[in-house]
């Protein structure tokens, strides 16, 4: 690829961010073609921070009272992310979640099993490398938080480990 070629992709590349931000786009995705055996593609995304809607509402409460209900109801909506709960094994890295080792094979674990520390719980796959999750420490699967195939980013949680 020559430099004006180079050049040109970046002014091209810095185009469609340009266009991402005015248009209040999140992903674009563009593929241009050069020649027979020569094309570029192009995917210009941007993460965008929402909070997630609340899984319920609350009743309203009147203030006086707010403190004594939170005090004895210790699971609120915050613990009702798995996020928060201390058996979680959160992805150490973005990538696919893969269930098995090889389509057909069984999963690595199901609900109920027991695993020791170190075993595998499931495989992320991160830019075509297949990345073995172990288990911090040793317990029992209560929940599986996650289907073979699914996309998962840094910290989602994959597995509840009682």
């Amino acid at each position: 690829m020559t430099k004006n070629t180079h050049d040109a992709d970046v002014a091209f590349i810095s185009a469609l961010a340009q266009l991402l931000h005015d248009n209040d786009l999140t992903d674009l995705q563009v593929k241009r073609n050069y020649g027979e055996d020569d094309s570029l593609n192009v995917r210009v995304s941007r993460a965008t921070l929402q909070a997630p809607p609340p899984l319920f509402a609350a009743p309203a409460q009147p203030a006086a009272q707010a403190p004594a209900a939170q005090a004895a109801a210790p699971n609120s909506v915050q613990d009702a992310d798995p996020a928060n709960h201390p058996g979680a094994v959160a992805s150490p890295m973005v990538g696919t979640v893969y269930m098995q080792a090889e389509p057909g094979a069984p999963s690595f674990i199901s609900v109920g099993d027991s695993v020791a520390e170190g075993d595998t719980l499931l495989i992320v796959e991160a830019m075509k490398t297949m990345n073995h999750i172990p288990a911090p420490r040793a317990g029992k699967v209560t929940r599986i938080l996650v289907a073979d195939g699914d996309p998962v980013e840094y910290g989602t949680p994959l597995v509840i480990l009682e």
